[in-house]
């Protein structure tokens, strides 16, 4: 067994720990108990025009304890692990959560709806083996090879990273659920320089649960392109514009709609989608589904904070609002059934039949690609936005000039029903599974 491995995994010893807090808190006076042990370890190497800049390995632990004593609820973190201070952390959180106000719809959710089936924390594949076998060595010339430099840009900073997670999520009604994963990243930023002296930067970066699907040696490369491609700004008149929005940014686009289903957004009427469970608020072109029980695939879990089960189920079908995100606190204040706290592995399925973003591009025909959003807000109450954006004219499909400065305004409800196609280019190193999205009629502003 490695060293890395001992290191970055729980140990039966930590697991044993975890276990004697819960019943400690129970015998000191806590009623019900949840106790959350995570450990993570990661290596990093930083990389500044093709050499090795820095390098850090850090190990983390620590210990979250929820306590629901006598109708009240508090919770309470530590990292010092050893028995006999934990013991007097626990008195002392009882006693600062007696001192709270009584909250009736505190508590753990109902064993029925916990995971049973993650008992080693492997059962998704997303624990890599090779991460094992890796070396310092190794993770250097990995990483000095991923560089494109010396390649005509001014600056060129990268970083390579791997590391493990590891948590495991137990209750006083017997929850015991854990989740590990081993994930490697590569992501560079690129700047070049126009002749008269204008810097333009771009990055491209890549992640996976498992080494061998890493896309660490074209990325330096990717990131260059993109920011070369950006030299040659235009202005252009604002007006209404299909809109094209890639991949690598469309969450800017969902992420609110998926904030206004969340529980905490709904209770505090701080949501544009308040009553809209079981409404076709959107087009019904639009089917938005949450997969988090997909093996080897980034971000999915088969349980969330409380420990409750995931399953696959639509947000959004055919248009059709299917779900809320509640937790129990959140379900019981509002009186309605809970759910899981949140979306896991979001994907937004394909529409028209375009494989890649420049199929897309083409069937079209004249549009602005947004590929950043940089600065700008929404509104949760309303759903209007306005958003910074940059990216390219298009003309007949093709790339005219990049394009930026431009403001984009509008209301999320109002876009997503002008959703008129989207590619089948979603990036699987992303949690939300999101293609590249066009948009009629969208109101841009120089």
């Amino acid at each position: 067994m490695s060293i890395n491995k001992i290191a970055a995994t729980l140990t039966q010893t930590e697991i044993d720990l975890a276990q004697y807090c819960l019943a400690f808190a129970r015998q000191a006076g806590a009623q019900k108990v949840r106790i959350t042990l995570s450990k993570s370890l990661m290596n990093l190497i930083g990389l500044l025009n093709g050499e090795v800049d820095k390098t850090a390995h850090a190990l983390d632990r620590s210990l979250q304890l929820q306590l629901f004593v006598e109708g009240r609820y508090g919770a309470f973190s530590t990292n010092k692990l050893e028995k006999e201070g934990l013991e007097e952390f626990i008195r002392e959180a009882i006693d600062t959560v007696k001192m709270l106000q009584e909250d009736s719809c505190r508590d753990l959710p109902a064993p029925e709806r916990v995971a049973k089936d993650a008992r080693t924390g492997r059962e998704l594949g997303l624990y890599d083996p090779a991460y094992d076998t890796l070396t310092a060595e190794q993770r250097r010339e990995m990483a000095l090879a991923s560089c494109h430099w010396p390649c005509g840009a001014i600056a060129e900073e990268g970083e390579y990273s791997d590391s493990v997670f590891d948590t495991l999520t137990i209750d006083s009604q017997g929850l015991y659920a854990r989740h590990t994963e081993t994930s490697f990243e590569i992501g560079y930023e690129t700047t070049v320089e126009d002749a008269q002296g204008n810097h333009f930067s771009s990055y491209w970066w890549d992640a996976t649960p498992l080494l061998k699907d890493l896309q660490w040696k074209d990325c330096a490369e990717i990131a260059y392109k993109r920011a070369l491609a950006q030299v040659g700004v235009q202005d252009t008149t604002g007006g209404k514009y299909t809109v094209v929005v890639d991949t690598e940014c469309a969450s800017t686009l969902l992420t609110p709609v998926l904030n206004a289903l969340g529980g905490f957004a709904l209770q505090q009427k701080n949501s544009f989608l308040l009553e809209s469970l079981g409404k076709q608020l959107f087009p019904e072109q639009l089917t938005i589904l949450d997969l988090p029980r997909t093996a080897g695939e980034t971000g999915c879990r088969l349980f969330d904070s409380e420990g409750v089960a995931t399953r696959e189920m639509p947000i959004i079908d055919k248009g059709v609002v299917k779900t809320y995100f509640l937790n129990t606190y959140i379900a019981s204040k509002m009186g309605m059934a809970p759910t899981v706290e949140d979306a896991t592995r979001v994907k937004v399925l394909p529409v028209g039949g375009y494989k890649t973003l420049e199929e897309l591009l083409e069937a079209t025909g004249d549009c602005i690609l947004v590929t950043g959003f940089n600065g700008g807000n929404s509104n949760p109450v309303t759903g209007n936005f306005s958003y910074g954006i940059e990216g390219f004219l298009v003309r007949g499909g093709k790339r005219v000039h990049p394009v930026r400065e431009l403001l984009i305004t509008g209301n999320f409800l109002q876009l997503w029903n002008n959703l008129v196609a989207t590619a089948d280019d979603a990036r699987p190193c992303l949690s939300k599974l999101i293609p590249s999205l066009a948009f009629a009629n969208v109101d841009i502003s120089a």
